[in-house]
């Protein structure tokens, strides 16, 4: 009895000693990221404005590389030959329709239909003309969209549309429209439809698609930015003049196609530019797209060509008022605020039809300066019957080259890897632009950077208990973000100014052992360092009940949205360094990742630049190969498309970096190369075998 009683008045003594937990009794952080996963379905997706047209411009630029890096568009695809095959002409009273196919990548087709204004003789009209590129949308068979008889006589009914003609074939009379005012119109097969079929929406949905960021999204934008390539190259057909327009999934290709491509003039993106729903398909979601932005700000990126915007009785209907105010104020910005507007047509469902098509007309009509005079009202056409509207028959069969979704996935990894070998650091200019490439794409995939002082939240918390050091507990977390990190700062007798991070996969805990100071981080602080010990996210006391959900169908619904647990681990480790750097006498920050947090200290560096001085990690013998399930936690879409661990790793040169257990990895070679290129090459340690913590803790302190 006796006995038992001294055990029971030990335990809490011995807890009172040492105790790194800032949260009593297992309660946790109030950190957003805990209970929030965000879907392409909330209803926040606002725009905020800055006050300066510089602040935007460098907003832009990183919205514009965000985009181009989800869609595997960063850096560019070589444009090779598009070989466009033009046939089947069919003649309409002051215009023609012909068939069209042309190669955006080899082997890969997309197809479409040519409406070419025609005077009474057949001819072209004189001139270089105006042209248009039109995305259909997720219409029922795209280009060969036939509403139906019963359909087309209900939407005349409800004035939605004026023509039967024009109701049951609503895709066929904008283009015919508009090429009886003047314009050359490309209207084209969205991947998985009309004569595009052979990749279908299910073809980029593993975990090796993510990891080389292969995505239709992608793809169908390349298509886009390829259709434009072969619009401009017609001899008739004047660039400057170019608009695009398309309504609902068409809508998305329309603004991210206008936020990346810097030759359109105009455009009209109708029912889907707003703050709510984001676009619903495969092929308008895709990993990191709409991660701290969305359509409303992609839209602005066009800003200060004209623009303008048709809603309708869903998800866009408040654009009017959420939305268009603050295009508005960017278009202000370039004192263009008469270049943007909206309207919406509360009385009819998801569409694109005549009272939208017609405000299309006269927007275009203005800014293509097609000269004719408003109103302009959609005449009467005789449409095509969709059967004669594609384009491979008996003399032109689909091409013999024609890829499935493996091949051209094959074909899209070689490419890449290609413009690898082309970026590596040999000497200091391939330096400078394998940075320009990699560096903005890491930033994107952590979907962080390193923090502005100012934008670094620290609050004292807790009463940690450490034995033989003086200990600290704070949260942190960036203004704005709902972040709260756990970190404990562990001081000896003396400071010299010099801090190691300590990242480790167990978290703050892992700075002690069977209630004593680990031997290292006793070391660390006998010598006159402080240690900042951090629960990075799903570590120690921020660590969610469940791991946040992937989408099945498809990971962009869930990576598009939300940051994959490593880079909410990259990210928290940035803002720690953020903080760690503005504390009062430091003078040096140090970074020590061990075990299997190493990876994540190596990612995580590669955007600290100068602000951390030394950095030991232990590689872990990881490289992201390895990684073969979405939710796998070391899952990073695009990692491998930009070169891995070791690519990543070679943005720390030239400062001081010790790698050890790094068998197997590779980063021996290519990070020893951007090292040498950069003049450094005696900061850089690297060793297959794992180290003893004390070499690790002396190579720090030496």
């Amino acid at each position: 009895m006796t006995r038992l009683l001294f055990v029971l008045l030990v335990i809490p003594t011995v807890a009172l000693a040492f105790d790194t937990q800032l949260f009593p009794d297992k309660a946790r952080p109030e950190d957003r990221r805990l209970t929030v996963v965000r879907t392409l379905n909330d209803k926040d997706f606002f725009l905020q404005p800055p006050t300066t047209r510089q602040a935007w411009e460098a907003r832009r630029q990183r919205v514009r590389e965000q985009l181009l890096v989800a869609l595997g568009l960063w850096p560019m695809p070589n444009k090779t030959p598009l070989h466009p095959v033009i046939h089947g002409r069919i003649d309409r009273e002051g215009y023609s329709v012909e068939k069209v196919f042309f190669a955006s990548h080899p082997g890969h087709y997309v197809s479409g239909n040519l409406y070419r204004p025609r005077t009474k003789d057949g001819q072209l009209p004189a001139g270089k003309l105006p042209a248009v590129l039109c995305p259909h949308g997720h219409w029922r068979d795209g280009r060969f969209f036939d509403a139906g008889l019963a359909e087309a006589k209900k939407q005349v009914a409800s004035k939605a549309e004026q023509t039967l003609e024009g109701a049951r074939y609503p895709l066929q009379a904008r283009c015919a429209q508009l090429a009886r005012l003047g314009c050359v119109v490309f209207f084209y097969d969205m991947v998985g439809y009309a004569d595009s079929k052979s990749i279908g929406h299910g073809a980029f949905s593993d975990a090796d698609a993510e990891l080389r960021l292969h995505n239709l999204m992608g793809l169908q934008t390349w298509n886009s930015i390829r259709a434009l390539d072969f619009l401009t190259s017609l001899p008739e057909v004047d660039a400057q003049r170019i608009g695009v327009t398309g309504a609902s999934g068409g809508g998305t290709q329309t603004f991210i196609l206008c936020a990346i491509d810097e030759r359109p003039a105009a455009a009209f993106p109708a029912v889907m530019v707003s703050t709510q729903m984001q676009g619903g398909c495969v092929c308008e979601n895709t990993s990191y797209l709409r991660i701290g932005t969305g359509n409303v700000e992609f839209t602005a990126l066009f800003a200060p060509k004209p623009l303008a915007l048709s809603a309708a009785n869903d998800w866009t209907i408040d654009i009017e008022t959420k939305g268009l105010p603050e295009l508005k104020k960017i278009y202000q910005l370039y004192d263009a605020e008469d270049k943007v507007t909206a309207r919406c047509w509360k009385e009819f469902g998801h569409n694109y039809n005549q009272p939208a098509r017609e405000m299309m007309y006269n927007w275009f009509n203005r800014h293509l300066k097609l000269g004719h005079p408003e109103p302009i009202v959609e005449q009467p056409f005789v449409p095509v019957p969709p059967a004669e509207l594609s384009v491979y028959d008996e003399k032109h069969p689909r091409p013999a080259d024609n890829v499935n979704a493996e091949r051209l996935r094959q074909y899209l990894t070689t490419l890449h890897e290609k413009q690898l070998a082309e970026l590596q650091p040999r000497d200091a200019a391939k330096l400078a632009e394998f940075r320009r490439i990699v560096e903005p794409a890491l930033r994107v995939l952590l979907c962080s950077s390193l923090p502005e002082p100012a934008t670094v939240e620290a609050r004292e918390y807790g009463s940690p208990k450490v034995n033989g050091a003086t200990a600290k507990g704070y949260l942190l977390g960036r203004q704005g973000q709902g972040e709260q990190v756990p970190v404990v700062w562990l001081q000896g007798a003396s400071f010299n100014g010099t801090v190691v991070i300590w990242v480790d996969p167990r978290g703050k805990s892992s700075v002690e052992v069977g209630q004593r100071l680990a031997d290292p981080v006793k070391k660390l602080l006998d010598a006159g360092a402080a240690v900042l010990a951090v629960d990075l996210f799903g570590t120690g006391e921020l660590t969610p009940e469940k791991p946040m959900p992937v989408d099945r169908r498809f990971a962009g619904y869930t990576f598009g949205y939300n940051r994959p647990l490593l880079a909410q681990r990259c990210h928290d480790l940035l803002t720690t360094i953020g903080f760690a750097r503005q504390q009062k006498g430091v003078k040096q920050v140090h970074l020590l990742g061990r075990a299997s947090a190493g990876p994540w200290v190596l990612l995580a560096r590669g955007l600290a630049g100068d602000v951390v001085a030394r950095t030991a990690v232990d590689a872990h013998q990881f490289r992201f190969e390895k990684v073969r399930t979405l939710t796998d936690e070391m899952m990073l879409p695009g990692a491998l498309k930009y070169g891995g661990l070791p690519a990543f790793t070679a943005l720390a040169a030239p400062n001081e970096l010790l790698i050890h257990h790094a068998t197997g990895t590779g980063l021996g070679r290519l990070v020893k190369q951007a090292y040498q290129a950069a003049n450094a090459e005696e900061k850089f340690t690297h060793y297959g075998e794992e180290l003893a913590e004390e070499k690790l803790v002396a190579w720090l302190l030496r």
